[in-house]
């Protein structure tokens, strides 16, 4: 039998509107449910029981109160509406791939409806395990590993950890399974390696720090024999950044090695990335001296002229706004909240609350900056403007961050 389709489900028309679209690569689901509403007439009330949110809920929503950032209540909207997973940077939703066989046997064209699936699979499946990987293969997964990583700026670990370890095991099983030529052999592994950094980042973000060690040292391991250089020194500043509760001296030293093989070779995005890092370590370390030097070598990378180049997909999100927060963040750590505070609220002017996690963990820099100053009442307003960020992220780090500054606050 034909899947039975929800009440709230959206026509393809609907769901093809460029305001539509927008709206959902966005998650702006107020405006969502307001095309919803507009198009089709279906009721927030039904909208809601669809959904599994109050009405009330949905009605703040579509007057643009608030935002929905759960991984929980976003695949719940996908599958009441019906929009496809890709639409919202999930995967495939189950009933996306339901075939209905018996109505294609009676319509006798078997042979023409599985000439069309086998061409849509590619684009609705997850890869698969190939027999022979080549450079098609290779280019494949990197593109969907790139938009994969899209989902970290609006998710938690919590939520991303389980898929983006999966996309790394799976690329694990090719190499160990599939056949290959010895170059593609190589992307692979830098992929592998890519691939987890990235699960050993949503590890780390949602409080799986041992996983996130054990990934980060898969990707150095695998970059190192990959000869992908930039990777593995980004693994070392992955296990850096990690080690500073633990160890800050050990962190700053392992931070600085990775900064050692720096070249005119390696991208700008890269080497900023790879200095802040090292800067960083530098201020949990108590080295005012050294992280000053490091965030001005970070600094001097994104102006130089080879920052306009194409950047590597997995550095290209550092920018200007990424540095200013990490200075904001290791001024606030050597206790110069003088030299901390621009920083930050130039860098957090630049979030929204669709950003939640990380403007929600980033002010708590900003919180304990002032209350470094003696600006307690200010201090007491920014962190409770963070845990009201932090509500319904799947992310420990916001909490944990809010949970010191309250303590120093009190």
């Amino acid at each position: 039998m034909p899947a039975i389709q929800p009440p709230t489900a959206l026509p393809a028309a609907v769901l093809e509107l460029p305001v539509m679209v927008e709206a959902l690569r966005a998650h702006d689901f107020g405006t969502v449910f307001r095309l919803a509403r507009q198009h089709t007439g279906v009721s927030y009330h039904r909208l809601a029981a669809e959904c599994g949110i109050k009405p009330e809920r949905v009605g703040s929503l579509a007057r643009g109160r608030g935002r929905v950032e759960s991984y929980d209540k976003i695949a719940a909207i996908a599958d009441a509406l019906r929009v496809p997973g890709h639409m919202v940077g999930l995967a495939p939703r189950p009933w996306e791939t339901t075939v209905d066989t018996a109505a294609i046997r009676r319509r006798d064209v078997l042979a023409a409806g599985a000439v069309g699936l086998a061409a849509t699979l590619p684009d609705v499946l997850p890869p698969s395990v190939p027999q022979r990987a080549d450079a098609g293969t290779v280019a494949r997964l990197r593109e969907r590993t790139n938009r994969l990583r899209r989902l970290d700026d609006v998710l938690g670990g919590g939520d991303t950890y389980r898929l983006y370890a999966t996309e790394y095991q799976r690329t694990r099983r090719i190499l160990r399974t599939s056949s290959y030529s010895e170059d593609v052999g190589r992307q692979l592994l830098a992929l592998s390696a890519e691939q987890a950094q990235q699960a050993g980042w949503a590890a780390f973000d949602g409080g799986r720090e041992r996983e996130a060690v054990s990934l980060y040292r898969e990707s150095r391991s695998a970059a190192e024999d990959a000869g992908a250089e930039d990777l593995a020194r980004n693994a070392l500043a992955y296990l850096a950044y990690q080690a500073t509760g633990a160890d800050p001296r050990a962190a700053a030293a392992i931070a600085a090695h990775s900064c050692e093989a720096i070249t005119g070779n390696t991208p700008a995005t890269v080497r900023a990335l790879l200095w802040e890092r090292c800067a960083w370590a530098r201020a949990v370390a108590g080295d005012a001296a050294g992280t000053e030097a490091a965030l001005t070598e970070a600094r001097a990378a994104l102006g130089a002229d080879d920052a306009s180049d194409p950047q590597p997909a997995w550095s290209a999100w550092v920018d200007q706004v990424e540095l200013d927060i990490m200075a904001g963040r290791c001024w606030t750590e050597l206790r110069r909240p003088l030299r901390a505070v621009p920083h930050l609220v130039r860098g957090l002017g630049s979030f929204d609350d669709a950003h939640a996690r990380d403007a929600s963990l980033y002010s708590t820099w900003l919180a304990e900056a002032y209350t470094t100053a003696g600006e307690v009442e200010e201090a007491a307003r920014v962190a409770g403007r963070a845990l009201e960020l932090a509500d319904g992220v799947a992310s420990a780090r916001p909490r944990r961050r809010i949970g010191q500054v309250v303590s120093a606050l009190a």
